[in-house]
């Protein structure tokens, strides 16, 4: 990196988002064939070296290629080890990205690092790239560099690093974490051997730059790496949390040859002060995910600015009160300011601390790439942007990260996708204006050359104002000239002052133009041309003075007729030839002579057309009028009325409109009669009302001259806006003329066919008399009401049509078979089309498959079609005939035909049954899938409210405590009483600080592995110690060692080897975890449940509790029986609601009582009993609280106010439903609350019963009778059980039947939650997503424990990981969503999760599951998805096995942490205190057990505890 550039103006661009581009220029390229990644250059010389796809270039300044190498494509996984050999089955050609070039010149030596082989570097010759200089993927992960990920950014700078006195070049990398990666982020490499140490090798160790490899909580993003001061800089942006994607921006330092990184600092950098602009942009190809910013800024931050607020931090860090402004502090910065191991680590400053700056540029576009550079002593920065822009260089490609300047600084280098660019702009520039407007502050104007270019290339440029710097926005103007105009035949001096640039002299060839043009010139009329001024006396220069002709008389000229033109003459003495000649434009190539009359008068005899000129025109204002009569005057009624001066007349002879000395006959004075000519229709109806036109000629020349229009002496009503002039008038009532119109009306006499099929389509014939009166449009028939098409009309018929038919005919198999197709009405129809559609039925292998032909008929009459039936076509076998076959066989084949043709019947019909099934089937999976996808749509409509904006704050997460106390010890006897949830002990008040003192010292004990170890053996070999004590026994002892989780692991660890050896000696491995039968399988459960809890709430939380809220949603929007526990939606078929019930969906104005007059809208069933009800206006209402802080049901009451008067809603009153001794609880239907209705919801003080709301003590008892109730479904009675068993089997199978028919509900509700299940699956089983270090550790425990007994196989390793994890974690998760999170569970709801809970388990497990007919109906749902379940469980194993391993002490880092964010929250007093009731219970046992261990002797174990059992309860010992 040229950090040289840097010097003296040093500062540092943060690019949030940003301004500025390149100029165009001279462009040279370099076009690769693959996506270029890297580009660095060699400052020595100028070589640049490029890194892309599965190749490496070595290019000149010049952009010629000196060398190219391929580095890939290579075979590799990032899930295999290198080196990648056979063994690797996943390994598949792999494309190897450029990750970093480094140039290394002092050694000549190019540092190469790409994505293959886990990020492994190579060294080579800078001289000539193709030379590999060094390469090994044999020295393990401390080689692994660069990431494997291409979404990953690695940055590196060369420096340093002394040891023992010697000088070693190593180079810092800056890298991102992926899931395959290292998990330095900060690491120093060495670059040759020494020691211990090989190439490549990461010599500092240091946790301050290390990555959580278990949970991706803060995610890096490193942009640039560069050195000043004797310090590294590293500028990056970074998260806050995986639930916070926000990025910020940050720089850290640190010394370059500190050996410890105690220097390590970071400094947050904010683009404005509230921060707005967050994320780095520089140098990187990227654009931000989730950031809607329309403009991009760019902020600068001077180094000192930085180092000063550094120093800061750092003395903060290092003074006792973290005070930022405290100099002694500063002075301990000062003095050691690269830190030192007995001092404190600054690592990263507070939010508060950060250094702000406001954007000092803005521009539209996404920021991609920069450089900077010193130019007339300013700071210059190039910006490239993701639209292909740097300043003013438009690419057409977005610009790559890489932008960069050559050794002299004459070029810049732009890197796109595939192109390497070299830009100098500033010579293409031609003029002074379009120099400056680039603002480029390399180029200037050079004022006494004329040309746009750097200062260093214009001469004389140290003169004021020779070289105009373009940024400066200034230019040289001519802005006047004297004089302002110059003829061109003329040598003139001219002299700069205040004038236009002059134009170009333009050539004119008439007097008037040429002497009023702004030159000065004159008009030469003997030579007929014009010139400059001189004295000459024919020489004008005055427009009055130019020779000229004006005035023509007359100026109105009929066209075809001569008529003599007299106009004036000026400025004519000049010509000594007095002869002229005139012409037009429009009198072609004929000219006229001109005779001259007295003076200036002048006559031409005229012309009928146009007229022509030669080249020499004297100026003319001649101007005329040529007009035709007849144009838009066909008849005498127009002519007549054109005005008088054009002398118009109708010629009688030629019966056209002329001029007047045109017509040689005489002229009448009156225009001939109208006339009428047509008349359309000729006839009409007797009650009028049809449209008539009328065509004629002299009808007037305007609407206002129709007076009158009558037909047989009745007026008709003149329809003005379809007037024509003389040529058609249209009234609504038609008048007599010449032409005959007659009245008449039509008569239809018969109508053919009589009937027709109701689907339409039917030829309908009307027979009548005069069917052609009036037009066709006036013509409207209706069959029924239904208007008919009128396809023809003749005097005699109208033919009518709805709809027409196509008849087609297709040739079945071999055809020539006659179908005979019998039905009712057939003899409606006219035109018939039968379809016989051909299918071919399944046919046993080896059987040819034309042998039978199925076709389905299809009638269609009309527009109407029925579907009839099949036919089958059956190709008889050819039998040998005359064959003599002896008589004693024919009985045989006789009854062999028989049962032939028996069989063959009973084939045809069970095909025709099958057929019939699978139509049917077809149908029922079709309605199935459209309700399924109705049913998705509206869940995903009606959830978006609860599932748009889910995040940690939403969902209603438990605490770590409820987390742990529920998973614990809710499953326990006492369940939520328990002595550990509540964490309630009797201790007398004067013996507490005596037993907590005893608890302490018990505490103690437990931490001694040989008395824990002892203790859990001895418990476990009492027959009286059962599975639920040893359950609830290693639940009392996660909670007292959780301070100590790293020994908690190691006492599991010891307990499972045991475990394991005993198993696997027993020859049954495969039961090893099968159940929570001892103590060490309830401690692995709660270590699991420890150590998933933050994954929980980072990863798989939000898809499970997205699935628990849809499978909520999807039952509660049907019915459910309140007594039953049975609903319509459901995934559990014994939960299934057998009766269809009918209901409608209400919407409720509920107010809250006490909380304001605002209403809530709920929306219900009318069948939901009165506690529904609540049920549903509590979740709605208080949707935002988690369910342990609403009210509850019972705590409620519900108020409907239908009138003036409200009325209180319960389950059971005395206005009760009773059916016998059954009583049907409560609904919204009861008591007829309507949609919309408004309830009022309130708290009572005290919860009362239904009956204590009753006014009289006879209600109460009344209420109070032992009666059944029932709310949608009533179970059968005694009666009604009597009956059942006197009835045939026939009508058991029949309720049998009818009952299943509602499982296809299960379909419609596992397809509508189809996508919540797969995507909870997907979060917990994909190891390509976050894997829980805790996990990655048990699993390789247990791969360990595998390879040393031998009797242990794949299938085995599989049941063990599926025991240990998805049985005994995920499993419990999906059954007790309330373990984790605040929610109540319903029993309908539970009984759906149990459903997707077994599809898991089944999952998990190698054996195959064969379904059939008599499988349950559970099993039967899902298994279509089991197979993509089972590979996702195997591919996640798989994964795991791949992954980096995690070390012990990893591990234990990672457990530390949990301890000690969490102990201080749970009851391990009351732990202590409750494991002690176990010593107490098996005391003597104990103390015998420890007396027979030589450990426990030797570490006083008895001894111990027999004091701990004085102290609590004064048990006497041996003391």
């Amino acid at each position: 990196m040229m950090v040289q550039w840097w010097a003296g103006q040093f500062a540092l661009y943060i690019l949030a988002t940003a301004y500025f581009s390149c100029s165009h220029g001279k462009i040279k390229e370099y076009l690769s064939d693959t996506l270029i990644n890297n580009v660095v250059a060699d400052p020595r010389t100028g070589r640049l070296y490029v890194g892309a796809v599965n190749a490496l270039y070595q290019l000149n300044s010049n952009l010629e290629v000196e060398s190219r190498t391929e580095t890939g494509p290579k075979r590799d996984n990032r899930q295999c080890t290198p080196p990648v050999t056979d063994a690797c089955e996943e390994a598949v050609d792999t494309d190897n990205h450029n990750k970093l070039l480094l140039v290394h010149s002092a050694k000549d030596v190019l540092v190469v690092c790409g994505s293959v082989f886990r990020g492994i570097c190579s060294l080579r010759n800078l001289s000539n790239a193709e030379q590999l200089l060094y390469f090994s993927d044999t020295k393990g992960e401390k080689s692994y560099v660069a990431s494997a990920e291409e979404g990953v950014s690695v940055v590196a700078v060369m420096s340093y690093f002394t040891k023992d006195r010697d000088n070693f070049t190593v180079f810092l990398v800056g890298k991102g974490y992926g899931s395959h990666d290292s998990t330095k982020l900060i690491s120093t490499r060495i670059l040759q051997d020494y020691g211990d140490w090989v190439v490549f090798d990461s010599i500092i160790e240091a946790s301050a730059v290390q990555a959580n490899p278990f949970v991706l909580r803060y995610l890096h993003d490193f942009r640039f790496a560069f050195k000043d001061g004797g310090f590294v800089y590293f500028l990056f942006s970074r998260t806050l949390g995986v639930q916070d994607t926000k990025n910020f921006t940050f720089i850290s330092r640190m010394c370059e040859d500190d050996q410890g990184y105690y220097s390590y600092t970071e400094l947050q950098l904010n683009c404005s002060v509230s921060n707005t602009y967050n994320k780095v942009q520089v140098l990187i190809n990227i654009i931000i995910p989730n950031l809607h910013i329309i403009s991009h800024y760019t902020c600068m931050y001077p180094i000192r600015s930085i180092n000063k607020r550094l120093v800061d931090v750092i003395g903060a860090c290092y003074s006792y009160n973290g005070n930022i402004n405290s100099k002694s502090a500063n002075n301990m910065a000062f003095k050691y300011k690269c830190g030192a191991e007995f001092l404190p680590s600054p690592l990263a400053s507070k939010a508060e601390f950060a250094l702000s700056s406001e954007p000092a540029l803005t521009r539209k576009g996404h920021l991609t790439a920069v450089a900077v550079a010193v130019e007339m002593g300013h700071a210059v920065a190039f910006l490239g942007t993701s639209t292909g822009e740097v300043k003013a260089l438009f690419t057409g490609e977005e610009v790559n990260k890489d932008l960069l300047f050559d050794s002299s600084l004459q070029h810049l280098y732009i890197t796109t996708e595939k192109k390497v660019i070299s830009v100098q702009a500033c010579h293409l520039k031609t003029d002074c204006q379009s120099c400056i407007d680039m603002k480029d502050p390399y180029c200037g104007w050079c004022v006494l050359e004329g040309k746009c270019s750097r200062k260093a290339e214009c001469s004389r440029s140290i003169e004021e104002n020779t070289w105009l710097w373009s940024p400066k926005q200034q230019c040289v103007q001519i802005t006047a000239f004297a004089p302002p105009n110059i003829s061109c035949r003329k040598t003139q001096q001219v002299r700069v002052r205040n004038v236009p640039t002059p134009l170009l002299f333009p050539v004119y060839f008439r007097c008037i133009s040429c002497v009023t043009s702004d030159w000065g010139c004159q008009w030469d009329a003997k030579e007929h041309h014009c010139s400059d001024q001189d004295d000459l006396v024919y020489r004008s220069h005055i427009p009055g003075h130019c020779p000229q002709f004006e005035a023509p008389e007359p100026l109105l000229i009929p066209v075809g007729f001569e008529i003599p033109i007299s106009f004036q003459g000026r400025n004519l003495g000049i010509y000594t030839v007095r002869r002229f000649t005139i012409g037009t434009d429009l009198m072609k190539n004929t000219e006229h002579p001109v005779f001259q009359e007295e003076g200036s008068k002048f006559k031409f005899r005229g012309h009928k057309v146009s007229l022509s000129t030669s080249m020499r025109k004297i100026d003319s204002t001649l101007t005329v009028v040529l007009y035709n009569c007849s144009v838009n005057r066909g008849d005498c009624s127009l002519c007549k009325h054109a005005d008088s001066k054009y002398q118009c007349v109708w010629c009688a002879a030629s019966h056209t409109c002329v001029y007047r000395d045109l017509c040689l006959s005489e002229q009448p004075e009156l225009c001939p009669n109208p006339e009428i000519t047509d008349i359309i229709p000729h006839y009409g109806p007797l009650n009028g009302h049809i449209a008539v036109t009328i065509k004629g000629s002299n009808m007037g020349i305007k609407k206002e001259d129709i007076k009158m229009i009558t037909v047989a002496g009745v007026d008709c009503v003149h329809q003005e806006d379809r007037y024509s002039v003389s040529t058609r008038y249209k009234p609504w009532l038609t008048g007599t003329s010449q032409v005959i119109f007659t009245y008449r009306d039509p008569n239809p006499n018969y109508v053919t066919p009589a009937k027709g099929p109701a689907a339409g389509g039917t030829v309908i014939t009307i027979e009548g008399e005069d069917l052609d009166t009036a037009t066709i449009d006036d013509v409207a028939v209706n069959v029924g009401g239904v208007p008919c098409e009128v396809c023809i009309r003749v005097s005699s018929y109208i033919f009518l049509m709805k709809n027409k038919n196509e008849l087609k005919f297709i040739c079945l198999c071999s055809g020539g078979r006659s179908i005979v197709v019998v039905g009712n009405g057939f003899d409606l129809i006219q035109r018939a089309t039968m379809k016989v559609l051909p299918s071919m039925d399944e046919f046993p292998q080896g059987t040819a498959p034309i042998e039978v032909c199925i076709g389905t008929i299809i009638v269609k009459f009309g527009d109407g079609e029925w579907l009839v039936g099949s036919v089958y076509y059956a190709r008889k076998d050819d039998i040998p005939l005359a064959i003599i076959i002896p008589a004693v066989i024919v009985p045989m084949l006789l009854f062999i035909a028989i049962s032939v043709y028996c069989y063959r019947r009973k084939s045809q019909q069970a095909e025709r049954e099958y057929e019939k099934v699978k139509h049917q089937l077809e149908n029922l999976e079709e309605s199935v899938r459209d309700r399924c996808k109705k049913e998705f749509t509206d869940l995903m409509i009606e959830m978006e409210d609860n599932t748009s904006d889910l995040s940690e704050a939403r969902i209603p997460f438990l605490d770590y405590k409820n987390y742990t106390d529920r998973t614990f010890f809710l499953p326990s006897k006492e369940g939520a009483n328990d002595v550990m949830v509540t964490g309630k002990i009797k201790i007398p008040e004067n013996r507490r600080a005596i037993v907590s003192q005893a608890l302490n010292q018990f505490s103690n004990l437990l931490n001694s592995k040989t008395f824990l170890i002892n203790f859990i053996r001895t418990l476990e070999s009492r027959p009286d110690f059962n599975a639920r004590s040893r359950g609830y026994f290693a639940s009392l002892l996660t909670v007292a060692l959780h301070g100590k989780l790293e020994y908690y692991t190691d006492i599991m660890r010891t307990l499972l080897l045991e475990l394991m050896d005993e198993h696997v000696q027993n020859k049954n491995p495969k039961l090893m975890l099968r159940r929570s039968e001892t103590v060490v399988e309830r401690m692995l459960c709660n270590w699991m449940s420890i150590c998933l809890y933050q994954f929980l709430r980072d990863t798989a939380g939000e898809p499970l509790y997205k699935l628990f809220k849809a499978l909520k949603h999807q039952v509660e929007k049907g019915p459910v029986d309140a007594k039953l526990k049975k609903a319509k939606y459901t995934l559990n078929d014994t939960g299934l609601l057998g009766d269809d019930v009918e209901y409608s969906v209400l919407t409720l104005q509920v107010l809250v009582h006490g909380e304001g007059p605002d209403v809530t809208p709920v929306k219900v069933l009318n069948c939901d009993t009165i506690t529904q009800v609540k049920e549903k206006i509590i979740d709605q209402v208080y949707r935002n609280l988690p369910y342990s802080q609403r009210p509850k049901v019972e705590s409620v009451a519900l108020e409907w106010r239908p009138g003036s008067t409200g009325q209180i809603l319960s389950d059971l009153d005395l206005t009760s439903q009773k059916e016998g001794r059954w009583k049907r609880l409560n609904t919204l239907a009861h008591y007829n609350v309507r949609d919309n209705a408004t309830l009022v919801l309130s708290r009572v003080l005290h919860t009362q019963s239904f009956h204590q709301h009753q006014d009289s003590h006879e209600e109460k008892n009344a209420l109070l009778e032992d009666d059944n109730t029932y709310h949608l479904v009533r179970q059968a009675d005694e009666i009604d059980e009597g009956k059942s068993k006197r009835g045939s089997m026939k009508d058991k199978a029949m309720t049998k039947a009818i009952t299943e028919i509602y499982l296809t509900r299960l379909l419609s509700v596992k397809g509508t939650l189809q996508q919540f299940v797969d995507d909870f699956f997907r979060s917990v089983l994909c190891s390509s997503l976050v894997v829980p270090p805790a996990v990655k550790y048990f699993f390789d425990f247990l791969d360990e424990q595998a390879q040393r007994h031998d009797n242990v196989d794949e299938e085995t390793l599989h049941i063990w990981k599926t025991n240990s994890l998805p049985m005994r974690f995920w499993v419990n998760m999906l059954r007790n969503p309330h373990f984790i999170f605040d929610v109540h569970v319903t029993e309908v709801v539970d009984a759906s999760l149990h459903v997707i809970a077994q599809t898991f388990m089944d999952a998990c497990t190698k054996s195959e599951h064969k379904l059939s007919r008599e499988s349950p109906s559970n099993k039967l749902l899902y298994a279509k998805e089991i197979s993509t379940y089972k590979k996702m469980v195997d591919d996640y194993y798989k994964g795991i096995r791949q992954m980096v391993p995690v070390s012990d002490q990893d591990m234990n880092t990672h457990l530390a942490e949990v301890s000690r964010q969490h102990t201080d929250k749970l009851n391990t007093q009351v732990a202590l205190h409750q494991l002690y009731q176990y010593a107490s219970k098996y005391y003597d046992v104990i103390i015998q057990s420890l007396d027979d261990d030589p450990a426990a002797q030797n570490r006083q174990l008895t001894f111990r505890l027999q004091q701990i059992a004085a102290a609590l309860e004064n048990k006497v010992t041996d003391l």
